[in-house]
Protein backbone atom coordinates (compact mmCIF):
# COMPACT_ATOMS: atom_id res chain seq x y z
CA UNK A 1 0.00 0.00 0.00
CA UNK A 2 1.25 2.93 -1.04
CA UNK A 3 1.52 6.66 1.36
CA UNK A 4 -1.29 7.78 -1.29
CA UNK A 5 -3.37 4.67 -0.03
CA UNK A 6 -2.92 5.50 3.20
CA UNK A 7 -4.02 8.94 3.12
CA UNK A 8 -7.01 7.75 1.01
CA UNK A 9 -7.80 5.20 3.67
CA UNK A 10 -7.84 7.58 6.47
CA UNK A 11 -10.15 9.84 4.53
CA UNK A 12 -12.86 6.87 3.69
CA UNK A 13 -12.36 6.47 7.49
CA UNK A 14 -13.28 10.19 8.53
CA UNK A 15 -16.06 9.96 5.73
CA UNK A 16 -17.46 7.01 8.12
CA UNK A 17 -17.12 7.75 11.24
CA UNK A 18 -18.74 11.99 10.26
CA UNK A 19 -21.80 10.04 8.40
CA UNK A 20 -22.38 7.79 11.68
CA UNK A 21 -22.35 11.14 13.90
CA UNK A 22 -24.49 13.10 11.23
CA UNK A 23 -27.04 9.90 11.36
CA UNK A 24 -27.23 9.66 15.02
CA UNK A 25 -27.67 13.40 15.35
CA UNK A 26 -30.49 13.38 12.70
CA UNK A 27 -31.99 10.01 14.26
CA UNK A 28 -32.17 11.06 18.31
CA UNK A 29 -33.57 14.48 16.91
CA UNK A 30 -36.47 12.57 15.44
CA UNK A 31 -36.95 9.35 17.48
CA UNK A 32 -35.75 10.71 20.71
CA UNK A 33 -38.49 13.41 21.74
CA UNK A 34 -40.82 10.39 21.57
CA UNK A 35 -39.34 8.03 23.92
CA UNK A 36 -38.25 9.62 26.69
CA UNK A 37 -41.64 10.25 28.27
CA UNK A 38 -42.41 6.55 27.93
CA UNK A 39 -38.68 5.09 28.79
CA UNK A 40 -39.83 3.32 31.96
CA UNK A 41 -43.48 2.11 30.47
CA UNK A 42 -41.24 0.56 27.26
CA UNK A 43 -38.51 -0.93 29.46
CA UNK A 44 -40.81 -2.17 32.17
CA UNK A 45 -40.19 -6.16 31.25
CA UNK A 46 -36.86 -7.83 30.27
CA UNK A 47 -38.45 -8.47 26.74
CA UNK A 48 -39.30 -5.24 26.25
CA UNK A 49 -35.93 -3.51 27.80
CA UNK A 50 -33.85 -6.50 25.66
CA UNK A 51 -36.07 -5.06 22.45
CA UNK A 52 -35.92 -1.53 23.15
CA UNK A 53 -31.80 -1.24 23.32
CA UNK A 54 -31.51 -3.18 20.18
CA UNK A 55 -34.43 -0.91 18.46
CA UNK A 56 -32.22 2.13 19.68
CA UNK A 57 -28.94 0.52 19.09
CA UNK A 58 -30.06 0.05 15.66
CA UNK A 59 -31.61 3.68 15.36
CA UNK A 60 -28.53 5.40 16.01
CA UNK A 61 -25.91 3.03 15.14
CA UNK A 62 -24.22 2.83 18.59
CA UNK A 63 -24.35 -0.26 21.11
CA UNK A 64 -21.83 2.56 22.86
CA UNK A 65 -24.17 5.58 22.82
CA UNK A 66 -27.23 3.28 23.81
CA UNK A 67 -25.45 1.83 26.61
CA UNK A 68 -24.27 5.14 27.87
CA UNK A 69 -27.65 6.35 27.64
CA UNK A 70 -29.17 3.18 30.09
CA UNK A 71 -26.35 4.03 32.15
CA UNK A 72 -27.57 7.37 32.41
CA UNK A 73 -31.19 6.33 32.94
CA UNK A 74 -30.15 4.17 35.51
CA UNK A 75 -27.60 6.74 37.01
CA UNK A 76 -30.81 9.21 37.91
CA UNK A 77 -33.34 6.49 38.90
CA UNK A 78 -35.66 7.13 35.75
CA UNK A 79 -35.48 3.27 35.44
CA UNK A 80 -33.46 0.08 37.62
CA UNK A 81 -30.75 -1.28 37.09
CA UNK A 82 -31.84 -4.50 35.78
CA UNK A 83 -33.86 -2.64 32.98
CA UNK A 84 -30.76 -1.10 31.91
CA UNK A 85 -28.50 -4.16 31.95
CA UNK A 86 -31.09 -5.64 29.47
CA UNK A 87 -30.97 -2.53 27.64
CA UNK A 88 -27.06 -2.81 27.29
CA UNK A 89 -27.88 -6.57 26.61
CA UNK A 90 -29.90 -5.57 23.44
CA UNK A 91 -27.84 -2.82 22.29
CA UNK A 92 -24.89 -5.45 21.35
CA UNK A 93 -27.31 -7.11 18.89
CA UNK A 94 -28.41 -3.87 17.68
CA UNK A 95 -25.35 -2.43 16.35
CA UNK A 96 -24.80 -5.38 14.34
CA UNK A 97 -27.81 -3.26 11.62
CA UNK A 98 -24.66 -1.13 10.25
CA UNK A 99 -23.15 -4.00 8.76
CA UNK A 100 -26.30 -5.13 6.96
CA UNK A 101 -26.71 -1.44 5.56
CA UNK A 102 -22.89 -1.78 4.65
CA UNK A 103 -23.79 -4.65 2.01
CA UNK A 104 -24.69 -1.77 -0.44
CA UNK A 105 -21.13 -1.23 -0.74
CA UNK A 106 -20.34 -4.62 -2.22
CA UNK A 107 -18.73 -3.54 -5.34
CA UNK A 108 -20.29 -7.11 -7.44
CA UNK A 109 -23.56 -5.12 -7.52
CA UNK A 110 -22.35 -2.63 -9.75
CA UNK A 111 -22.03 -5.17 -12.40
CA UNK A 112 -24.18 -6.03 -15.14
CA UNK A 113 -27.70 -5.25 -15.31
CA UNK A 114 -28.20 -4.73 -11.66
CA UNK A 115 -25.72 -1.56 -12.49
CA UNK A 116 -28.69 0.63 -11.18
CA UNK A 117 -28.28 -0.70 -7.57
CA UNK A 118 -24.35 0.38 -7.54
CA UNK A 119 -22.92 1.79 -4.43
CA UNK A 120 -22.52 5.36 -6.16
CA UNK A 121 -25.96 5.30 -7.62
CA UNK A 122 -27.68 4.18 -4.39
CA UNK A 123 -25.23 7.05 -3.02
CA UNK A 124 -26.48 9.28 -5.07
CA UNK A 125 -30.04 9.10 -4.87
CA UNK A 126 -29.81 9.15 -0.91
CA UNK A 127 -27.33 11.77 -0.81
CA UNK A 128 -30.36 14.13 -3.53
CA UNK A 129 -33.58 13.11 -1.07
CA UNK A 130 -31.55 14.18 2.16
CA UNK A 131 -30.66 17.76 0.23
CA UNK A 132 -33.73 18.22 -0.98
CA UNK A 133 -35.54 17.82 2.68
CA UNK A 134 -32.48 19.64 4.56
CA UNK A 135 -32.45 22.54 1.97
CA UNK A 136 -36.18 23.11 0.37
CA UNK A 137 -38.77 21.73 3.70
CA UNK A 138 -39.57 24.17 6.07
CA UNK A 139 -40.59 20.89 8.23
CA UNK A 140 -37.98 20.72 11.18
CA UNK A 141 -38.89 17.08 10.60
CA UNK A 142 -38.17 16.64 7.24
CA UNK A 143 -35.01 18.96 8.14
CA UNK A 144 -33.98 16.02 10.76
CA UNK A 145 -34.79 13.20 8.12
CA UNK A 146 -32.37 14.89 5.42
CA UNK A 147 -29.48 14.76 7.65
CA UNK A 148 -29.85 11.26 8.51
CA UNK A 149 -30.05 10.81 4.95
CA UNK A 150 -27.01 12.60 3.99
CA UNK A 151 -25.32 11.47 6.68
CA UNK A 152 -26.10 7.77 5.62
CA UNK A 153 -24.65 8.58 1.94
CA UNK A 154 -21.68 10.24 3.75
CA UNK A 155 -20.70 6.44 5.37
CA UNK A 156 -21.38 5.07 2.31
CA UNK A 157 -18.76 7.27 0.68
CA UNK A 158 -16.57 6.40 3.36
CA UNK A 159 -17.02 2.76 3.02
CA UNK A 160 -16.35 2.49 -0.59
CA UNK A 161 -13.24 5.07 -0.57
CA UNK A 162 -11.63 2.71 2.54
CA UNK A 163 -13.15 -0.47 0.07
CA UNK A 164 -10.59 1.40 -3.02
CA UNK A 165 -8.13 2.38 -0.61
CA UNK A 166 -7.91 -1.61 0.04
CA UNK A 167 -7.98 -2.72 -3.19
CA UNK A 168 -4.11 -2.95 -3.75
CA UNK A 169 -3.69 -5.35 -1.20
CA UNK A 170 -5.64 -7.74 -3.07
CA UNK A 171 -2.40 -7.96 -5.21
CA UNK A 172 -0.17 -7.60 -2.13
CA UNK A 173 1.85 -10.80 -1.22
CA UNK A 174 3.11 -9.90 2.21
CA UNK A 175 -0.60 -8.85 3.16
CA UNK A 176 -2.13 -11.80 2.04
CA UNK A 177 0.96 -13.93 3.47
CA UNK A 178 0.29 -11.80 6.88
CA UNK A 179 -3.48 -12.77 6.92
CA UNK A 180 -3.06 -16.42 6.07
CA UNK A 181 -0.48 -16.65 8.85
CA UNK A 182 -2.53 -14.55 11.40
CA UNK A 183 -3.89 -17.94 12.65
CA UNK A 184 -4.01 -17.70 16.36
CA UNK A 185 -6.97 -17.17 17.71
CA UNK A 186 -5.64 -15.35 20.63
CA UNK A 187 -3.49 -12.86 18.38
CA UNK A 188 -7.12 -12.32 16.11
CA UNK A 189 -9.08 -11.19 19.07
CA UNK A 190 -6.28 -8.68 20.59
CA UNK A 191 -6.14 -7.62 17.32
CA UNK A 192 -9.99 -7.33 17.03
CA UNK A 193 -10.13 -5.18 20.44
CA UNK A 194 -7.25 -2.92 19.95
CA UNK A 195 -8.43 -1.57 16.72
CA UNK A 196 -11.42 -1.07 18.29
CA UNK A 197 -9.84 0.59 20.90
CA UNK A 198 -8.37 2.61 18.50
CA UNK A 199 -11.18 4.09 16.23
CA UNK A 200 -13.50 3.64 19.48
CA UNK A 201 -16.34 2.32 17.60
CA UNK A 202 -17.41 -1.47 16.75
CA UNK A 203 -19.31 -1.05 13.77
CA UNK A 204 -16.43 1.22 11.82
CA UNK A 205 -14.08 -1.93 13.17
CA UNK A 206 -16.52 -4.66 11.25
CA UNK A 207 -17.01 -2.24 8.17
CA UNK A 208 -13.38 -2.47 7.79
CA UNK A 209 -13.30 -6.31 8.25
CA UNK A 210 -15.98 -5.96 5.32
CA UNK A 211 -13.55 -3.78 3.61
CA UNK A 212 -10.57 -6.26 3.71
CA UNK A 213 -13.05 -9.63 3.26
CA UNK A 214 -13.81 -7.65 -0.65
CA UNK A 215 -10.20 -8.14 -1.27
CA UNK A 216 -10.41 -11.74 -1.23
CA UNK A 217 -7.98 -11.94 0.91
CA UNK A 218 -9.48 -12.81 4.40
CA UNK A 219 -10.13 -16.65 5.39
CA UNK A 220 -13.19 -17.49 8.10
CA UNK A 221 -10.24 -18.60 10.37
CA UNK A 222 -8.42 -15.13 10.66
CA UNK A 223 -12.28 -13.34 10.25
CA UNK A 224 -13.96 -15.01 13.23
CA UNK A 225 -11.35 -14.13 16.53
CA UNK A 226 -11.15 -10.55 14.99
CA UNK A 227 -14.80 -10.40 15.13
CA UNK A 228 -15.03 -11.79 18.54
CA UNK A 229 -12.28 -8.88 19.17
CA UNK A 230 -14.22 -6.67 18.05
CA UNK A 231 -17.10 -7.21 19.94
CA UNK A 232 -15.14 -7.13 23.82
CA UNK A 233 -13.57 -3.23 21.99
CA UNK A 234 -16.81 -2.03 21.65
CA UNK A 235 -17.46 -1.36 25.61
CA UNK A 236 -14.24 0.65 25.95
CA UNK A 237 -16.41 4.02 25.36
CA UNK A 238 -18.64 2.84 27.94
CA UNK A 239 -16.52 2.43 30.37
CA UNK A 240 -15.11 5.71 30.21
CA UNK A 241 -17.74 7.61 30.11
CA UNK A 242 -18.45 5.76 33.80
CA UNK A 243 -15.89 7.85 35.15
CA UNK A 244 -17.79 10.30 37.97
CA UNK A 245 -21.04 8.39 37.97
CA UNK A 246 -22.89 6.69 40.70
CA UNK A 247 -22.14 2.91 41.66
CA UNK A 248 -24.98 1.49 39.65
CA UNK A 249 -24.22 3.93 36.86
CA UNK A 250 -20.83 2.34 36.55
CA UNK A 251 -21.88 -1.29 37.41
CA UNK A 252 -24.08 -0.39 33.98
CA UNK A 253 -21.28 0.66 32.18
CA UNK A 254 -19.44 -2.47 33.25
CA UNK A 255 -22.25 -5.07 32.13
CA UNK A 256 -21.22 -3.78 28.85
CA UNK A 257 -18.07 -5.12 29.04
CA UNK A 258 -18.88 -8.07 30.96
CA UNK A 259 -22.06 -9.32 28.74
CA UNK A 260 -19.14 -8.86 25.74
CA UNK A 261 -16.38 -10.88 27.77
CA UNK A 262 -18.67 -13.87 28.64
CA UNK A 263 -20.39 -14.11 25.42
CA UNK A 264 -16.86 -14.10 23.63
CA UNK A 265 -15.52 -16.70 25.90
CA UNK A 266 -18.42 -19.18 25.77
CA UNK A 267 -18.94 -18.73 22.29
CA UNK A 268 -15.22 -18.96 21.29
CA UNK A 269 -14.26 -21.98 23.79
CA UNK A 270 -17.37 -23.95 22.39
CA UNK A 271 -16.39 -23.09 18.74
CA UNK A 272 -12.64 -23.62 19.19
CA UNK A 273 -13.02 -26.99 21.53
CA UNK A 274 -15.52 -28.90 18.62
CA UNK A 275 -12.81 -27.38 16.04
CA UNK A 276 -9.49 -29.17 17.82
CA UNK A 277 -12.36 -32.63 17.91
CA UNK A 278 -13.61 -32.27 14.55
CA UNK A 279 -12.05 -29.67 12.58
CA UNK A 280 -14.33 -27.25 10.50
CA UNK A 281 -13.50 -27.82 6.77
CA UNK A 282 -14.65 -24.38 6.59
CA UNK A 283 -12.06 -22.04 8.47
CA UNK A 284 -9.56 -22.29 5.43
CA UNK A 285 -12.13 -20.72 3.59
CA UNK A 286 -12.11 -17.50 2.05
CA UNK A 287 -14.78 -14.85 3.50
CA UNK A 288 -17.19 -12.94 1.65
CA UNK A 289 -18.47 -9.09 2.68
CA UNK A 290 -21.73 -10.98 3.27
CA UNK A 291 -20.79 -13.79 5.15
CA UNK A 292 -18.63 -11.25 7.33
CA UNK A 293 -22.55 -9.78 8.09
CA UNK A 294 -23.93 -13.12 8.49
CA UNK A 295 -21.22 -14.24 10.71
CA UNK A 296 -21.03 -10.75 12.84
CA UNK A 297 -25.03 -10.94 13.57
CA UNK A 298 -25.09 -14.50 14.51
CA UNK A 299 -22.58 -13.93 17.14
CA UNK A 300 -23.95 -10.99 18.56
CA UNK A 301 -27.58 -12.77 18.53
CA UNK A 302 -26.09 -15.79 20.29
CA UNK A 303 -24.22 -13.38 23.25
CA UNK A 304 -28.09 -12.22 23.47
CA UNK A 305 -29.53 -15.82 23.66
CA UNK A 306 -27.21 -16.94 26.08
CA UNK A 307 -26.66 -13.99 28.51
CA UNK A 308 -30.46 -13.44 28.30
CA UNK A 309 -30.96 -15.92 31.57
CA UNK A 310 -28.07 -14.46 33.62
CA UNK A 311 -28.84 -11.09 33.34
CA UNK A 312 -29.87 -11.16 37.60
CA UNK A 313 -26.49 -13.28 38.24
CA UNK A 314 -24.28 -10.45 36.13
CA UNK A 315 -26.19 -7.71 37.58
CA UNK A 316 -24.68 -8.89 41.02
CA UNK A 317 -21.36 -9.76 39.79
CA UNK A 318 -21.04 -6.61 38.88
CA UNK A 319 -22.54 -5.23 42.24
CA UNK A 320 -20.04 -6.85 44.11
CA UNK A 321 -17.11 -5.89 41.92
CA UNK A 322 -17.94 -2.22 41.96
CA UNK A 323 -18.14 -1.29 45.77
CA UNK A 324 -20.54 1.31 46.75
CA UNK A 325 -17.58 3.67 47.65
CA UNK A 326 -18.24 6.35 44.81
CA UNK A 327 -19.07 9.72 45.86
CA UNK A 328 -22.36 10.84 44.47
CA UNK A 329 -22.93 14.22 43.17
CA UNK A 330 -25.81 16.56 45.31
CA UNK A 331 -28.77 14.46 45.01
CA UNK A 332 -30.58 17.40 44.15
CA UNK A 333 -28.80 17.84 40.75
CA UNK A 334 -27.68 14.33 39.95
CA UNK A 335 -30.38 13.94 36.82
CA UNK A 336 -28.10 17.04 35.09
CA UNK A 337 -25.80 14.92 33.95
CA UNK A 338 -23.74 16.20 31.03
CA UNK A 339 -23.48 13.25 28.75
CA UNK A 340 -26.95 14.06 28.21
CA UNK A 341 -25.91 16.88 26.63
CA UNK A 342 -25.56 14.77 23.54
CA UNK A 343 -28.89 13.48 23.38
CA UNK A 344 -31.17 16.61 23.83
CA UNK A 345 -34.68 14.85 24.01
CA UNK A 346 -33.11 13.01 27.14
CA UNK A 347 -31.66 16.00 28.72
CA UNK A 348 -34.37 17.97 28.22
CA UNK A 349 -36.87 15.40 30.01
CA UNK A 350 -34.30 15.31 32.91
CA UNK A 351 -33.78 19.19 32.85
CA UNK A 352 -38.23 18.86 33.22
CA UNK A 353 -37.54 16.51 36.35
CA UNK A 354 -35.57 18.35 37.69
CA UNK A 355 -37.23 22.01 37.56
CA UNK A 356 -40.08 20.10 38.36
CA UNK A 357 -38.23 18.98 42.03
CA UNK A 358 -37.25 23.10 42.29
CA UNK A 359 -41.16 23.62 41.58
CA UNK A 360 -42.13 21.55 44.79
CA UNK A 361 -39.09 22.98 46.94
CA UNK A 362 -39.97 26.44 46.17
CA UNK A 363 -43.93 25.63 47.52
CA UNK A 364 -42.10 24.08 50.65
CA UNK A 365 -40.36 27.48 51.08
CA UNK A 366 -43.91 29.56 51.06
CA UNK A 367 -45.57 26.87 53.60
CA UNK A 368 -42.62 27.58 55.39
CA UNK A 369 -42.72 31.48 54.90
CA UNK A 370 -46.32 31.55 56.21
CA UNK A 371 -46.01 29.21 58.99
CA UNK A 372 -43.15 31.30 60.35
CA UNK A 373 -45.77 34.40 60.32
CA UNK A 374 -48.10 32.36 62.13
CA UNK A 375 -45.28 30.93 64.64
CA UNK A 376 -42.57 32.52 64.72
CA UNK A 377 -39.07 30.38 65.37
CA UNK A 378 -35.70 30.27 64.94
CA UNK A 379 -35.60 27.00 63.77
CA UNK A 380 -38.64 27.78 61.12
CA UNK A 381 -36.98 31.09 59.79
CA UNK A 382 -33.46 29.10 59.28
CA UNK A 383 -35.84 26.44 57.74
CA UNK A 384 -36.49 29.41 55.02
CA UNK A 385 -32.98 30.65 54.88
CA UNK A 386 -31.72 27.13 53.79
CA UNK A 387 -34.42 26.11 51.14
CA UNK A 388 -33.79 29.67 49.35
CA UNK A 389 -29.68 28.80 49.17
CA UNK A 390 -30.83 25.48 47.57
CA UNK A 391 -33.76 27.29 45.48
CA UNK A 392 -30.70 29.54 44.11
CA UNK A 393 -28.25 26.42 43.70
CA UNK A 394 -30.85 25.13 41.35
CA UNK A 395 -31.35 28.09 38.96
CA UNK A 396 -27.90 28.23 38.68
CA UNK A 397 -27.49 24.51 37.62
CA UNK A 398 -30.49 24.26 35.67
CA UNK A 399 -29.42 28.00 34.07
CA UNK A 400 -25.96 26.42 32.67
CA UNK A 401 -27.18 23.21 31.68
CA UNK A 402 -30.60 24.67 29.42
CA UNK A 403 -28.19 27.22 27.86
CA UNK A 404 -25.89 23.93 27.32
CA UNK A 405 -28.78 22.39 25.53
CA UNK A 406 -30.16 25.69 24.19
CA UNK A 407 -26.87 25.09 21.90
CA UNK A 408 -27.66 21.72 19.91
CA UNK A 409 -29.74 21.40 17.12
CA UNK A 410 -32.98 21.68 18.66
CA UNK A 411 -37.09 20.68 17.04
CA UNK A 412 -39.14 23.40 17.52
CA UNK A 413 -40.98 21.85 19.94
CA UNK A 414 -38.14 21.43 22.30
CA UNK A 415 -37.13 24.96 21.66
CA UNK A 416 -40.22 26.29 23.02
CA UNK A 417 -40.39 23.59 25.75
CA UNK A 418 -36.05 25.24 26.12
CA UNK A 419 -37.75 28.67 26.18
CA UNK A 420 -40.42 27.65 28.91
CA UNK A 421 -37.86 26.27 31.45
CA UNK A 422 -36.12 29.14 31.30
CA UNK A 423 -38.57 31.33 32.26
CA UNK A 424 -40.15 29.04 34.57
CA UNK A 425 -36.68 28.82 36.42
CA UNK A 426 -36.17 32.69 36.63
CA UNK A 427 -40.10 32.81 38.31
CA UNK A 428 -39.84 29.97 40.68
CA UNK A 429 -36.26 31.87 42.10
CA UNK A 430 -38.23 35.10 42.31
CA UNK A 431 -41.20 33.44 44.44
CA UNK A 432 -38.75 31.80 46.38
CA UNK A 433 -36.97 35.51 47.01
CA UNK A 434 -40.05 36.25 48.37
CA UNK A 435 -40.69 33.77 50.88
CA UNK A 436 -37.32 34.83 52.17
CA UNK A 437 -38.59 38.33 52.28
CA UNK A 438 -41.88 36.81 54.37
CA UNK A 439 -39.32 34.73 56.54
CA UNK A 440 -37.46 38.45 57.34
CA UNK A 441 -40.95 40.11 57.84
CA UNK A 442 -41.85 37.25 60.37
CA UNK A 443 -38.58 37.71 61.86
CA UNK A 444 -39.43 41.62 62.15
CA UNK A 445 -42.56 41.20 63.41
CA UNK A 446 -41.42 38.75 66.39
CA UNK A 447 -38.46 40.73 67.27
CA UNK A 448 -40.07 43.97 67.21
CA UNK A 449 -43.17 42.30 68.95
CA UNK A 450 -45.83 43.80 66.30
CA UNK A 451 -49.14 43.66 67.07
CA UNK A 452 -51.64 43.81 63.83
CA UNK A 453 -55.22 44.64 64.74
CA UNK A 454 -58.07 42.12 64.50
CA UNK A 455 -59.31 43.47 61.54
CA UNK A 456 -55.65 43.82 60.07
CA UNK A 457 -55.09 39.95 61.09
CA UNK A 458 -57.74 38.56 59.42
CA UNK A 459 -57.84 40.53 56.20
CA UNK A 460 -54.06 39.71 55.59
CA UNK A 461 -55.02 36.08 56.71
CA UNK A 462 -57.61 35.82 53.68
CA UNK A 463 -54.89 37.50 51.41
CA UNK A 464 -52.39 34.64 52.68
CA UNK A 465 -54.93 32.05 51.89
CA UNK A 466 -55.27 33.03 48.49
CA UNK A 467 -51.62 33.74 47.57
CA UNK A 468 -51.17 29.87 49.47
CA UNK A 469 -53.87 28.56 46.35
CA UNK A 470 -52.28 30.74 43.75
CA UNK A 471 -48.95 28.85 44.56
CA UNK A 472 -50.39 25.55 44.25
CA UNK A 473 -52.14 26.12 41.49
CA UNK A 474 -49.59 27.09 39.71
CA UNK A 475 -46.65 24.46 40.99
CA UNK A 476 -49.27 21.88 40.42
CA UNK A 477 -50.35 23.10 36.71
CA UNK A 478 -46.39 23.20 36.18
CA UNK A 479 -45.39 19.72 37.32
CA UNK A 480 -48.17 18.07 35.58
CA UNK A 481 -48.35 20.52 32.89
CA UNK A 482 -51.99 20.96 33.34
CA UNK A 483 -53.07 23.70 31.21
CA UNK A 484 -56.30 23.57 32.66
CA UNK A 485 -55.30 24.11 35.98
CA UNK A 486 -53.00 26.77 34.83
CA UNK A 487 -55.65 28.76 33.04
CA UNK A 488 -57.24 29.18 36.63
CA UNK A 489 -53.71 31.35 37.68
CA UNK A 490 -54.66 34.64 35.74
CA UNK A 491 -58.20 34.96 37.59
CA UNK A 492 -56.93 34.62 40.91
CA UNK A 493 -54.15 36.38 40.20
CA UNK A 494 -56.04 39.37 39.80
CA UNK A 495 -58.39 38.60 42.89
CA UNK A 496 -54.76 38.57 44.86
CA UNK A 497 -54.00 42.70 43.11
CA UNK A 498 -57.69 43.50 44.13
CA UNK A 499 -57.28 42.01 48.04
CA UNK A 500 -53.93 44.19 48.14
CA UNK A 501 -55.39 47.38 46.97
CA UNK A 502 -58.24 47.07 48.87
CA UNK A 503 -56.10 46.41 52.03
CA UNK A 504 -53.82 49.02 51.93
CA UNK A 505 -56.71 51.20 51.82
CA UNK A 506 -58.14 50.16 54.47
CA UNK A 507 -54.96 50.09 56.53
CA UNK A 508 -54.48 54.03 55.46
CA UNK A 509 -58.00 54.61 57.25
CA UNK A 510 -56.90 52.40 60.37
CA UNK A 511 -53.61 54.96 60.34
CA UNK A 512 -55.94 57.83 60.52
CA UNK A 513 -58.30 56.50 62.93
CA UNK A 514 -55.28 55.78 65.01
CA UNK A 515 -56.06 52.05 64.93
CA UNK A 516 -52.22 51.39 63.56
CA UNK A 517 -49.28 52.95 63.64
CA UNK A 518 -46.69 54.05 61.40
CA UNK A 519 -43.88 51.90 62.41
CA UNK A 520 -46.84 48.73 61.78
CA UNK A 521 -47.39 50.08 58.23
CA UNK A 522 -44.10 49.30 57.04
CA UNK A 523 -43.78 46.34 57.64
CA UNK A 524 -47.50 45.40 56.58
CA UNK A 525 -46.77 47.00 53.30
CA UNK A 526 -44.26 44.60 52.73
CA UNK A 527 -46.20 41.91 53.22
CA UNK A 528 -48.79 43.35 50.62
CA UNK A 529 -45.54 43.93 48.08
CA UNK A 530 -44.42 40.35 48.36
CA UNK A 531 -48.03 38.72 48.32
CA UNK A 532 -48.36 40.48 44.92
CA UNK A 533 -45.28 40.01 43.49
CA UNK A 534 -45.55 35.75 44.18
CA UNK A 535 -48.78 36.52 42.47
CA UNK A 536 -47.34 38.11 39.38
CA UNK A 537 -44.85 35.85 38.92
CA UNK A 538 -47.47 32.62 39.65
CA UNK A 539 -49.43 34.39 36.70
CA UNK A 540 -45.67 34.43 34.02
CA UNK A 541 -45.68 30.74 34.85
CA UNK A 542 -48.91 29.80 34.10
CA UNK A 543 -49.21 32.72 30.92
CA UNK A 544 -46.08 30.78 29.63
CA UNK A 545 -47.45 27.46 29.21
CA UNK A 546 -50.63 28.46 27.90
CA UNK A 547 -49.25 30.58 25.12
CA UNK A 548 -46.01 28.17 24.81
CA UNK A 549 -48.91 25.29 24.21
CA UNK A 550 -50.13 28.46 21.29
CA UNK A 551 -47.05 28.73 19.77
CA UNK A 552 -47.59 32.38 20.14
CA UNK A 553 -45.71 33.16 23.41
CA UNK A 554 -43.35 36.49 23.04
CA UNK A 555 -41.36 37.91 25.68
CA UNK A 556 -42.66 41.19 27.50
CA UNK A 557 -46.29 40.93 26.39
CA UNK A 558 -47.85 39.89 28.76
CA UNK A 559 -50.60 42.95 28.87
CA UNK A 560 -51.46 41.53 25.36
CA UNK A 561 -51.34 38.10 26.59
CA UNK A 562 -53.78 38.50 29.48
CA UNK A 563 -56.43 40.60 27.53
CA UNK A 564 -55.93 37.34 24.53
CA UNK A 565 -57.02 34.87 27.06
CA UNK A 566 -59.87 36.53 29.08
CA UNK A 567 -62.79 33.91 27.97
CA UNK A 568 -65.78 32.91 29.46
CA UNK A 569 -63.57 30.84 31.35
CA UNK A 570 -61.47 33.71 32.84
CA UNK A 571 -64.29 35.50 34.22
CA UNK A 572 -66.23 32.01 35.74
CA UNK A 573 -63.12 31.37 37.61
CA UNK A 574 -62.53 35.40 38.46
CA UNK A 575 -66.03 35.34 39.75
CA UNK A 576 -65.49 32.28 41.73
CA UNK A 577 -62.24 33.43 43.40
CA UNK A 578 -63.75 36.69 44.12
CA UNK A 579 -66.17 35.18 46.12
CA UNK A 580 -64.17 33.09 47.57
CA UNK A 581 -61.41 35.38 49.10
CA UNK A 582 -64.28 38.61 49.70
CA UNK A 583 -63.02 40.94 52.17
Amino acid sequence: MTAGNFIVLLGGLALFLYGVTLMSDGMKLVAGGRFESFINKITGSPIKALGFGTGLAAVIQSSSATSIMAMGFVDTRLIKMRQAFYIVLGSILGTSVTSWLLLLTNTELSKGSVSIFSTAVITGIIAVIGIILRKFSRSQSHHNTGNILLGFAVLLMGMSTITSALEPLNDSEAFMTGFTRLSNPFLGIIIGIAFTCIVQSSALAVATIQAIALTGALTFEVAFPLLLGITIGGALPVLISAIGVSVNGKCTALSHLVFDVSGVVVIGAVFYIINAVHPFAFMSSYISILNVTVLNTVLRLAIVIILSPFVGKIEKFTCLIIKDQATRRDPQFEMLEERFLDHTAVAIAQSRRTINNMAVTVKKNIDDAFTALANYSDEIFQEVVDTEAVVDQYEDYLGSYIIKINDKQLSKKQNEEIYKFLHAITDLERISDHAMNLGENAKEIHEKKYEFSPEARRELSILQSAVSEIVDITINAFVNDDLEEARKVEPLEEVVDELCDQLKHNHIDRLQNDTCTLSHGFVFNDLLTNYERIGDHCSNIAVAMIETNNDSFETHQYIDIMINIKDKNFEDYFDEFKKKYRI
